[in-house]
């Protein structure tokens, strides 16, 4: 889609508002409005936004940054093919934006724009890139002052399906008009606790689909007056929710391997070609430091605890859905198309175009160098004792997001990847964010986060 289809798509559905919406380093989706009657000249222009946005933090403080202050800005410029209609406010769409400079080139500190410059260090090598999420959340309803579930159904079951089936039915209409593609959705652990799978796509169109997909189940939610929370670990006596991330690598059209799966090869276990190891290899390696990029929060490590399964050590394996690293087994007759590879230490509050880049920023790093994994493993990485699992080379991931910042930051790998204007402005979000956490407990902590994300 073009800007003059935006235009003309605006013009015959008799929209009102259209959003600027980009998400922020605090993992946060911010926008501003123009009226529609304006679209024709901002749709080129953009939107003017002060620089001090990218150092705002998921707390709504800004942090200490020089130069993302009170003085100057950027630019909101909307990508044409992210329009969509939103279906559960009246009269209004959607574009998803580029940061852009003054001078209109891209700005340093802009996510999408780091995401930007991975694909096109992918194209360099004749490869690309493809994405999704399992979308993990709770419903939930307010009473008595504060926040529960909105039922009490089990995993799997299809009493929860019945409970809300509603709401999600209209989710579901919601995110179709929107162009995106469903896979499977079913009640998860929690009570009603929910997890919806979307098709693959292209690496930036993968995380755009990850923030309208957030967007739009909490705004349909709110129209059947529930709270559809995505934080890490709402309920601290429950399951956590997470976004794993599934991914494969592809040879371009151009490549010496013309749109084929770079992670398949026909005799291999599990049809994990060498390609695929030594991309495991490059995020085992960088593994603890990506954690600050796709588990954003002080949220997120109340979820990240072993036999959980959501991944607390550096290990992979096939089907193993303790390791950080799952390689998922294909549908018969499929395989070539299906091998993937999955990253089970990934949530909502993490911003997907942080950690996508830095997914690709560290296989890429594998990839190069050649990196080789540990051995994959077969059972749970937490029932190995401690000199096991040193002797397999299994690192406990960071415990809190102060450790995984402090990985980040000796990281050259993603740190040169970011840059120095978005490494120093992320870091600076993050810092300021564990500062604002330091003193609350888990239980205000997570109530913080829970209507965040």
């Amino acid at each position: 889609m073009n800007a003059q289809d935006v235009l003309r798509l605006v013009r015959a559905e008799k929209l009102r508002l259209i959003r600027f919406q980009y998400c922020d380093n605090g993992g946060l989706m911010r926008c501003k409005t123009t009226h529609a009657s304006k679209l024709a000249t901002r749709i080129y222009e953009g939107i003017g936004q002060s620089l001090a946005l990218g150092a705002w933090t998921g707390a709504d403080t800004l942090a200490s940054v020089e130069g993302m202050g009170a003085v100057g800005e950027f630019r909101l410029v909307p990508d044409p093919d992210s329009f969509a209609i939103l279906p559960y406010v009246p009269n209004t769409g959607s574009l998803i934006c580029n940061l852009i400079d003054v001078n209109g080139q891209p700005w340093g500190a802009d996510p999408r724009g780091f995401l930007r410059r991975m694909i096109a260090r992918l194209a360099d090598k004749g490869m690309r890139f493809e994405a999704a999420a399992e979308h993990e959340f709770y419903f939930a309803r307010e009473e008595m002052g504060k926040y529960v579930p909105a039922d009490r159904s089990l995993c799997y079951s299809t009493i929860g399906l019945d409970e809300q089936a509603l709401v999600m039915d209209a989710v579901l209409e919601a995110l179709e008009s929107q162009g995106i593609s469903i896979e499977q959705f079913h009640t998860e652990l929690g009570p009603s606790q929910q997890e919806l799978s979307i098709h693959h796509a292209d690496a930036l169109r993968a995380a755009d689909n990850i923030c309208l997909v957030r967007e739009t189940i909490r705004g349909v939610a709110r129209t059947f007056n529930l709270l559809a929370t995505f934080a890490p670990k709402p309920f601290l006596d429950q399951a956590g929710s997470g976004a794993h991330i599934h991914f494969s690598l592809w040879g371009t059209a151009e490549s010496e391997y013309p749109n084929k799966n770079l992670f398949y090869a026909s005799e291999e276990r599990g049809h994990l070609s060498q390609t695929g190891r030594y991309f495991i290899g490059g995020v085992l390696r960088h593994i603890r430091a990506l954690l600050a990029l796709t588990c954003g929060s002080v949220n997120s490590y109340s979820r990240l605890q072993p036999h959980y399964w959501s991944s607390a050590y550096g290990a992979w394996g096939f089907d193993n859905r303790e390791a950080a690293i799952r390689v998922p087994s294909t549908f018969w007759g499929r395989e070539t198309d299906l091998v993937n590879l999955e990253i089970k230490s990934a949530d909502h509050s993490g911003n997907p175009y942080l950690a996508i880049g830095g997914l690709i920023a560290a296989g890429l790093d594998g990839i190069e160098n050649k990196i080789e994994p540990n051995e994959p493993q077969d059972v749970d990485p937490g029932n190995l004792t401690d000199a096991e699992r040193e002797r397999l080379g299994i690192q406990r991931l960071p415990t809190s997001l102060d450790e995984s910042l402090d990985e980040l930051e000796r990281d050259h790998v993603l740190i040169e990847a970011l840059g120095p204007m978005l490494s120093t402005a992320y870091l600076a979000v993050k810092r300021d964010e564990c500062n604002f956490f330091k003193d609350k407990t888990p239980e205000e902590v997570a109530i913080q986060h829970f209507y965040k994300f």
